[in-house]
């Protein structure tokens, strides 16, 4: 398991991004890294818009898959919205859905939140 954590700032989504992609790499995974740091990228920016609290970066890994998990200080579910054409917001819970093989979030008891997407190790659902 690798962890980091970041303050609720703009510089933070390009930390999280870095953090996914060096240890991704350090892993021999170069076929996750587009899309888990497109989906890092898109958690991140819902912790530091919504929950504009510090957040953590989880990343585990099993033989067979990635699991990575945003964890925020908002008790809050992310929600699924359908944007319009001409949206500038509103699209990242749809990108987490579509890159990930499962996505899905808790509220623990301490009021936190996490979201979550699994990985295939072996393929990746946008082919890259």
């Amino acid at each position: 398991m690798q962890q980091a954590e970041f303050a609720s700032n703009s510089a933070s989504a390009a930390m999280a991004r870095e953090f996914v992609t060096a240890h991704l790499e350090e892993h021999h995974l170069p076929d996750l890294v587009e899309d888990v740091r497109l989906v890092v990228s898109e958690l991140a920016t819902n912790a530091i818009r919504h929950a504009r609290t510090p957040f953590t970066v989880i990343l585990r890994g099993d033989p067979t898959s990635l699991l990575l998990t945003v964890r925020d200080g908002s008790p809050l579910a992310p929600l699924m919205v359908i944007a319009q054409v001409m949206d500038t917001r509103g699209r990242g819970v749809a990108i987490v859905a579509a890159l990930s093989q499962r996505w899905g979030s808790s509220t623990a008891s301490d009021g936190a939140k996490s979201v979550w997407a699994r990985f295939d190790r072996h393929r990746s659902p946008s082919g890259s």
